[in-house]
């Protein structure tokens, strides 16, 4: 069976290319074929000998996931359904803005986490992606969107808000990021590669030490008795233990704040008396606020608080000088949009957190 070469972060691929009697420098020559130049084919990379592309050949590949189906929106915004195997398939979102293109990827084949308002975690967790089929997905888009007339790949940002919770698959996700920060590879910056967690707390701490790139956190509650019935990991990582988590974040972290993501849902957490609340709750952590309009999906009984309600909420958070946006929503029309990446994957296996949490 060949090794993909996807699955390699730096350090990897050189230790596979010495254990062919290489010298590790060859991993960055491949690396800047692989990710900038986007080159699958070994016999292209005409700067590596070609006996070690001979020996490539027959040992190894470059495969991303097979795209099942693409989808365009009316905004530009782009998703593509990748197939993973195993009767499992995830999805990538493409979002083109004026100054930047942004891609959201998936991180495991469906969520443990049943978070109550997202369509994702309906579906219940099938198991963690590869490296390959991580950075497969950036990989793929550069392919498909090509590059802008300076030369660059037109995705600036990545951002780890897909399906899945990714430090539920720590190692994996963070050889995916290194490979977005390499110089040789993607040369992105810290500041430009988000990952987004519901507060798995011990292995932000990891993510602090090992690769620190900026963070969102999935906040949608001022208080754990709301917060344990909409994200369930709040009742082992309860705000008071997680907010402290994000104050020993921001010590490494690129940017200066961490940013909190609240899903707007119409009657439960989009009072005045909650933004207050939400603003005593998190006034010693250095932030900003992503207030999301929900985005309703089959089954559900949550609705979208009202332009009006967002609107309120939103001025209390800003009369307390804490800035916050309210996200557009993007490629609802192929449902696209933030809490609706479940696709067409089926529910395979029972909900098992206690089997995924190997950071815990």
């Amino acid at each position: 069976m060949q090794q993909n070469l996807l699955d390699f972060d730096a350090h990897a691929l050189a230790a596979y290319l010495t254990e062919m009697g290489e010298k590790p420098f060859r991993a960055r020559q491949l690396m800047r074929w692989i990710y900038k130049v986007g080159e699958p084919d070994f016999a292209a990379m005409t700067d590596i000998a070609a006996a070690l592309r001979d020996k490539l050949a027959q040992s190894a590949c470059i495969t991303a996931p097979n795209v099942m189906r693409e989808e365009l929106s009316d905004d530009g915004t782009r998703k593509w359904l990748l197939n993973v195997g195993t009767g499992n398939a995830v999805e990538a979102v493409y979002i083109p803005e004026v100054t930047r293109g942004t891609l959201c990827i998936s991180s495991q084949a469906g969520c443990a986490l049943n978070c109550s308002f997202c369509s994702t975690g309906k579906q219940g967790f099938n198991r963690n992606l590869s490296v390959a089929e991580i950075i497969g997905q950036l990989w793929w888009a550069n392919h498909q969107l090509g590059k802008d007339a300076e030369g660059n790949w037109k995705i600036s940002n990545v951002v780890m808000m897909g399906m899945g919770e990714p430090l539920l698959n720590f190692d994996n996700t963070v050889s995916a990021l290194r490979l977005m920060l390499d110089d040789h590879a993607y040369g992105l910056s810290r500041r430009r590669v988000t990952v987004s967690t519901s507060g798995i707390v011990p292995a932000m701490d990891r993510l602090r030490d090992e690769c620190p790139v900026a963070l969102a956190v999935s906040l949608h509650a001022p208080n754990d008795k709301l917060r344990d019935e909409l994200v369930p990991i709040n009742q082992k990582y309860p705000l008071k233990v997680l907010l402290a988590a994000c104050q020993r974040y921001l010590e490494r972290a690129p940017r200066d704040f961490i940013t909190f993501e609240y899903v707007m849902l119409e009657g439960v957490n989009d009072s005045v008396q909650q933004a207050r609340e939400l603003v005593n709750l998190v006034r010693d952590v250095p932030c900003k606020f992503n207030l999301i309009p929900f985005n309703p999906f089959p089954q559900t009984h949550y609705r979208r608080s009202s332009p009006d309600a967002i609107q309120r909420f939103r001025d209390v958070l800003m009369q307390a000088d804490i800035v916050t946006t309210t996200r557009k929503t993007r490629g609802d029309d192929i449902a696209a949009a933030c809490g609706q990446l479940a696709g067409q994957v089926q529910d395979k296996t029972k909900r098992n957190l206690q089997r995924s949490v190997g950071v815990v």
